[in-house]
């Protein structure tokens, strides 16, 4: 199969012209590269020629020649080299001249800047089902961000479809592959990550035994509000590791600065009751793929155990919204208070417009879903905030068509940007 057009690239355009550097970044083998080449004149890659560790003692300026845009791949291998790129961009005064990609953020004495004119960023995700050609996009976040969904309805799909997209991820290599390579294709990226990766990082000799033991927890605990705390406890039960607090919190950096590890921030809106709101983050994988490989998992216990597919179901549909949101220039939030009340994803655009998502799996919870998302909206203080402009629920195996009450049940082969 050839390129296939991701949905960053309007806003990777919308940047390019606006800023002397673009940096991209995204977990490694999320196809950054692939579609930096889409719009690169001229390609240097920092971890394959053997000239670059040379010219960056002699000359580096060296580096920079080349045609416009110029693609400098896996910058980080010299991240002395972004200071040469911004005075770069501070001399030639003019936009588009660099990307910059890479699969680990910037170090912390590499300050961005983002100002108009020198370096803006772009986040990069694995694919998602309508890039993949899974999903039809029919149903917009777009649409439900300013509650004007158009009538619309879909069948449903089966389980074992969906546990196979799980199993097999969003990655761009494994678009033609079969379950059977996809899932040793994925074992074998969790195996680099911890004997490789997540020690080059941050110049540190990692314990490939404990990294492994972390994504084992995190992955059992995906999609929920998981703390340190409790993961210290469950990678000693399950694992007979031990971490202590300062070198878990280490890893946990580690895994955030190669962008395996994803937070889904905390709702904080005005609401009626005296409920105090929690504040910590959920955690999810930067594909739900990597916690079926790191846990040894494949389609026959996936289709054994629906429990744990249901929060893997969630944290790939958290996916989906993350990457439909930032096309619409939003973030994808959870809800939950001391009363035990929850709301899976609030997707809230910067001029505040909101809307509120359940996710389902199969169809035996919408009624349920529907409940809680009508008291969470009643509880919002409508004198000091709107309502959500959409109640919605995501759902694996259920069809897609709108309720008699107004809430929309989306099958995610129907969600869209």
């Amino acid at each position: 199969m050839g390129y296939v057009k991701r949905l960053v690239e309007d806003d990777l355009v919308s940047k390019m012209s606006a800023s002397g550097a673009l940096l991209i970044k995204g977990p490694k083998s999320c196809g950054k590269t692939e579609t930096a080449t889409q719009y690169a004149k001229s390609i240097l890659k920092m971890d394959r020629d053997p000239q670059v560790s040379v010219m960056m003692r002699t000359n580096p300026q060296l580096l920079l020649e080349g045609e416009t845009p110029r693609l400098i791949d896996e910058w980080q291998e010299q991240p002395e080299l972004w200071n040469y790129v911004r005075h770069e961009v501070d001399q030639r005064k003019t936009k588009g001249v660099f990307i910059l990609t890479g699969s680990a953020n910037p170090p912390e004495n590499v300050k961005l800047h983002s100002g108009a004119g020198r370096f803006t960023v772009l986040q990069m995700d694995t694919m998602t089902w309508q890039e993949l050609g899974y999903s039809t996009g029919n149903v917009k976040v777009s649409d439900l961000l300013s509650g004007t969904v158009n009538d619309y309805y879909e069948p449903a799909i089966s389980l074992e479809y969906i546990v196979d997209r799980i199993c097999i991820g969003g990655w761009p290599t494994l678009i033609d592959s079969g379950l059977k390579e996809a899932l040793n294709m994925n074992r074998a990226y969790i195996d680099l990550l911890c004997e490789v990766d997540i020690s080059q990082v941050s110049g540190v000799k990692r314990n490939p035994h404990k990294v492994r033991s972390l994504l084992r927890s995190l992955s059992r605990n995906i999609a929920t509000l998981v703390d340190n705390k409790t993961l210290g406890k469950d990678v000693q039960l399950n694992e007979n590791n031990e971490l202590s607090r300062n070198t878990l919190s280490d890893y946990l950096n580690a895994l955030s600065k190669l962008m395996i590890l994803f937070e889904q921030p905390a709702f904080n809106p005005h609401i009626r009751s005296a409920a105090s709101l929690r504040k910590s983050p959920k955690r999810h994988l930067c594909d739900p793929s990597l916690a079926v490989a790191v846990l040894g998992l494949g389609k026959e216990s996936l289709m054994k155990d629906l429990n744990y597919t249901g929060f893997l179901f969630e944290s790939l549909a958290i996916h989906e919204l993350n990457v439909y949101a930032k096309a619409n220039d939003a973030t994808v939030y959870h809800y939950n208070d001391s009363y035990g009340y929850e709301v899976d994803a609030i997707v809230q655009k910067r001029n505040g417009d909101y809307a509120a998502f359940e996710i389902k799996l199969g169809v035996g919870y919408i009624d349920e879903a529907a409940e809680n998302l009508k008291k969470f909206e009643a509880n919002i203080d409508s004198g000091k905030m709107e309502i959500p402009k959409s109640l919605n629920i995501i759902t694996g195996t259920g069809m897609s068509y709108r309720r008699p009450d107004g809430i929309n049940v989306i099958s995610l082969v129907s969600l869209g940007k």
